[in-house]
């Protein structure tokens, strides 16, 4: 599919990458993870979400955090622990459009603020391929996750995440 389908920002940083990734249409019904792989059949091991969390003390610190479908993020400890903040929540779906420019079931780590930290689960990095939000709801990036370090300020973190014990496909 075409690069066209992604917001201009999304796809500059895609492209100043250097690296190959694929973006695929997707009806926006199916947009949120667990659906989108139910309906296409891509494995939740494949799937990685981007997820913004914000602190309450001290307030307004802010990172991305990128982990597969198949785990939970720790902000309790290790997200609080790498941000040097002692408490820490999900942002709001309106804090996240505003910080982001990007719905939920689309958020990405490309595009983003340069000056937001991009925290990424080591766990992400093993993977051949992860599918990504695409910045919409209709469609869906394809990319390998070393694509992702090349991202501005982007950090990837021993045990961000933990597994849920997901069901694999």
């Amino acid at each position: 599919m075409s690069i066209d389908l992604l917001p201009t920002e999304v796809a500059a940083a895609l492209q100043s990458t250097g690296m190959p990734f694929r973006v695929v249409e997707c009806d926006p019904d199916y947009a949120d993870t667990f659906p989108y792989c139910e309906k296409y059949g891509v494995p939740l091991d494949d799937a990685a979400n981007t997820i913004l969390v914000a602190s309450k003390r001290p307030k307004g610190k802010m990172a991305a955090c990128v982990l597969l479908a198949t785990t939970r993020l720790d902000v309790n400890h290790r997200v609080k622990q790498v941000m040097g903040v002692s408490r820490l929540s999900f942002a709001s779906a309106e804090k996240t459009r505003e910080v982001t420019g990007m719905e939920i079931g689309g958020v990405n780590p490309f595009g983003l603020d340069g000056d937001l930290p991009l925290l990424i689960d080591a766990a992400v990095m093993e993977r051949p391929e992860v599918l990504l939000g695409a910045g919409v709801r209709t469609a869906k990036i394809f990319a390998h996750p070393r694509l992702l370090e090349l991202l501005p300020n982007a950090s990837v973190v021993e045990g961000l995440a933990h597994s849920t014990g997901a069901a694999r496909r």
